[in-house]
């Protein structure tokens, strides 16, 4: 045996002991053990197999694999986020490239709409999205965690009410006036429509962890709590500046034109005014407010 493979004959033997397991066990088992295949490792029988229509219309299988695309590539932010959230003593090249990963995730995202925007015929669309009522892609769970980990819930808070709301306040009562309630919550009355009703019955628990969660390990906090070197770190802001107009300004138009395009003047397959949460010259969603200009911060969302 040469010195090369003795070395990782011997690492391997480590490894196992200091797992309190036997080596030898774990090195006859792979004896026998299949070599790994694509279709073992990526399961692509599995992931085809998820694609479920609810009609005879051909187009809405377009509709379903682009929203499970989102699905994927939500998670894939998220477990870039996650890095950032976990790490210790961060390193302003390390937060910078982990933002450029995310941001190329949402810049492929933005481009892609063309998918349903020029994918799908109009009159197929309204066949299969009268079958969908009440679910609405507003609906991703993955997507409000993503917003909660970017920034703190006083920048999420319905414009309307963000003036007036304790940077602070606790979960339950930030929760009840994020800015996507307005989605479906009557806030003069506190009723809420099936959309949100739905929709909090599956995730508020989740929903309310994930704000405590991120509250000081958000991305927007983590920048604040780095020295003053790293928070003037060119490359880092950036990246900062990147990731916040592009998921708040240009994904967000571009899903709100593609929506326009089929819907018109309708409402959505929840039954809300997507135009009052949506657009973000309405709701002014910006992760990280501190990077921009008052200039700028007077503009956000209007010249898109």
């Amino acid at each position: 045996m040469d010195p090369k493979q003795a070395a990782i004959i011997e690492q391997i033997n480590q490894k196992y002991l200091d797992l309190d397991q036997n080596p030898d066990t774990h090195l006859e088992g792979l004896v026998w053990a299949k070599p790994i295949t694509y279709w073992d490792y990526i399961l692509p029988e599995a992931l085809l197999s998820l694609q479920i229509q609810r009609t005879t219309q051909p187009d809405e299988m377009v509709f379903i694999m682009y929203h499970q695309i989102n699905e994927l590539i939500f998670k894939m932010v998220l477990w870039e986020i996650d890095q950032v959230s976990s790490s210790q003593n961060i390193e302003p090249a390390f937060f910078a490239e982990k933002l450029r990963r995310i941001s190329r995730y949402f810049d492929m995202l933005a481009s892609s709409f063309s998918i349903m925007g020029d994918g799908m015929d109009p009159e197929q669309y309204f066949r299969f999205r009268n079958t969908l009522t009440p679910a609405s892609g507003f609906q991703s769970a993955q997507y409000r965690i993503i917003e909660f980990a970017s920034t703190e819930r006083i920048n999420l808070i319905d414009q309307r009410f963000r003036s007036d709301m304790d940077p602070n306040a606790a979960p339950e009562l930030a929760y009840e006036h994020l800015y996507w309630q307005a989605a479906g919550k009557d806030h003069q009355t506190g009723k809420k429509n099936t959309l949100i009703r739905l929709f909090e019955e599956k995730y508020k628990a989740l929903f309310l962890s994930k704000m405590e969660a991120y509250h000081t390990t958000n991305l927007w906090s983590v920048f604040k709590q780095l020295p003053d070197a790293s928070r003037n770190n060119e490359a880092l802001v950036a990246a900062m500046r990147h990731y916040d107009y592009t998921v708040n300004v240009v994904w967000v138009m571009a899903h709100y034109h593609a929506a326009a395009k089929y819907l018109g003047d309708a409402a959505a397959t929840g039954g809300s005014d997507w135009r009052k949460y949506m657009h973000p010259k309405y709701q002014r969603r910006i992760f990280f407010p501190g990077l921009w200009s008052e200039e700028e911060l007077a503009q956000w969302g209007e010249n898109i």
